[in-house]
């Protein structure tokens, strides 16, 4: 039951093609939004299409299949957890995001 306890699954589309990003530790990093959508029909009976976007983050190796095999448009499926963080702007406004950590990622659809 622990597993459960913070754990995120999502199919959807990729936004954008993974930013990558390698430190100076020598791991990478891949950031790329990824969107939902949900279909339901209105009060008026009309089909309604709402999309939600999810930033992502992945390290490692799997940050290394993101950058080869990924780019824009491509369906995925992703499992990892969700994390919170916070920083301030230039302005000295604290902004905060929530990101999911990819722990495992299924490459749908076609190429």
């Amino acid at each position: 039951m622990n597993t459960l306890r913070n754990k995120v699954q999502l199919i959807g589309n990729l936004g954008n093609k993974p930013e990558i990003i390698t430190l100076d530790s020598g791991k990478k990093l891949a950031k790329f939004s990824m969107a939902t959508n949900e279909t339901y029909k209105n009060a008026q009976g009309e089909k309604v299409t709402e999309t939600q976007w999810h930033n992502i983050v992945a390290w490692n190796k799997t940050a290394e299949i993101a950058a080869q095999y990924l780019e824009k448009g491509r369906e995925i499926a992703i499992e990892g957890k969700l994390t919170s963080r916070s920083y301030d702007d230039v302005n000295g406004v604290k902004k905060y995001i929530t990101e999911i950590v990819v722990s495992e990622m299924l490459l749908l659809g076609n190429k």
